[in-house]
């Protein structure tokens, strides 16, 4: 793993004795002596502290000074209304390409002066280079600081006694935050599904508040494993799995983050990348869509299972692109792209190792959110 990066945590991390894996380039903790599902369940039972400092972390100036301007500009390159995104607060997105697929999904907050933008690990310098080549704006990658996600129902009051404030903050506010004379960026957002904050600081305060946060009975280190099982149980896309280049916003269920403003008849319809397809897609609805699915029995359905109509007989009709077994559910769960015409509640029968099992479509989330709106 010579040629792997690393966070500003890696030692922090095996101090705590995770088992470290190669992740996006980094080498990452997937667990601790706690274990995948008890790291899971404390985090919704209490609360979990995540490194996700691999994400890319990017500030966008417009020549003005003014956020709203990068906002405008930002807009060529995503399905979203960040014109009206108002000043701290943050908002799901993400880049589409000509085609009407996903590069990445983004967040996007918006800081007064400027947007903050956190892009996922493995396409942090694609996404970088896109904004560089498209946008009128200073893109400027922020290298010197960590990112935490703190995530449970106890995150408020942990984070609370170290940073007071915060706990007035609703689901997906972003402000600034002091810490021992040390800003803190920090949003009420995460990817569990859980109420919770993601934090980003700098990297050389970054294992003491890391500490300061996991001296809290109520705080658990928590690896990717749990990360991975606690976003798919919340019914959440994991790019490269669930979403990707040869997948459109609208058949990945991701239509409620294509705000009014950016659709037909809006005030800034289209304009963006993939737009024909898109707003088509819209309007008549995608050929196939992301859909959950409950196996029967206590089987997990993996990623690339193929999904079939019938017990015996007949092509595949889609793919699960996520799946496994769900901590919090205590059963397996999945998600796949089938036509669309094939309704909730509907039986289709996965083959595993040559069998077919059968399996329901399914409503998600899996585990209802506990966002604080």
């Amino acid at each position: 793993m010579a040629d792997l990066l690393r966070t500003g945590l890696y030692d922090l991390h095996l101090r705590l004795g995770a088992k470290i894996v190669p992740f996006a380039g980094y080498e990452m903790p997937v667990q601790y002596p706690m274990g995948v599902l008890k790291e899971h369940l404390h985090t919704r039972a209490a609360a979990g502290l995540f490194d996700v400092s691999h994400m890319g972390q990017v500030i966008l100036r417009a020549p003005s000074g003014r956020a709203v301007d990068a906002a405008v500009a930002l807009e060529a390159l995503v399905p979203v209304d960040l014109v009206g995104l108002a000043e701290g607060r943050q908002r799901y997105g993400m880049f589409t390409n000509a085609a009407g697929g996903i590069l990445d999904d983004l967040m996007v907050a918006n800081r007064g002066d400027h947007l903050f933008v956190v892009v996922n690990a493995a396409c942090k310098a694609a996404d970088i280079a896109h904004m560089r080549a498209h946008l009128p704006l200073e893109v400027s990658e922020i290298t010197d600081r960590a990112l935490l996600a703190l995530q449970g129902p106890a995150a408020e009051a942990a984070l609370g006694r170290l940073v007071p404030g915060v706990a007035a903050m609703r689901f997906m506010d972003a402000g600034i935050f002091g810490w021992n004379g040390v800003p803190l960026w920090v949003s009420r957002s995460g990817y569990t599904g859980e109420d919770g904050f993601e934090i980003s600081l700098p990297d050389a305060v970054a294992v003491a508040f890391a500490e300061a946060l996991l001296a809290m009975p109520e705080v658990a280190p928590s690896g990717l494993g749990a990360r991975d099982s606690l976003r798919l149980e919340a019914g959440l896309c994991l790019y490269g799995h669930d979403i990707d280049t040869t997948t459109s916003p609208v058949e990945a269920s991701l239509s409620w983050a294509i705000q009014k403003a950016r659709r037909a008849g809006g005030a800034r319809a289209g304009g963006f990348p993939g737009a024909a397809r898109i707003l088509r897609e819209l309007a008549e609805g995608p050929a196939r869509r992301r859909v959950g699915l409950a196996p029967d029995g206590r089987a997990p359905m993996r990623e690339g299972v193929e999904i079939f109509a019938a017990p015996e007989g007949g092509a595949p009709i889609g793919v699960i692109s996520s799946g496994g077994f769900g901590p919090s559910i205590n059963a397996p769960m999945a998600m796949a792209y089938l036509p669309r015409d094939i309704a909730e509640g509907a039986t289709v029968y996965g083959e595993v190792r040559g069998k077919r099992l059968a399996a329901r479509v399914a409503p998600l989330p899996f585990q209802p959110t506990t966002f604080k709106r």
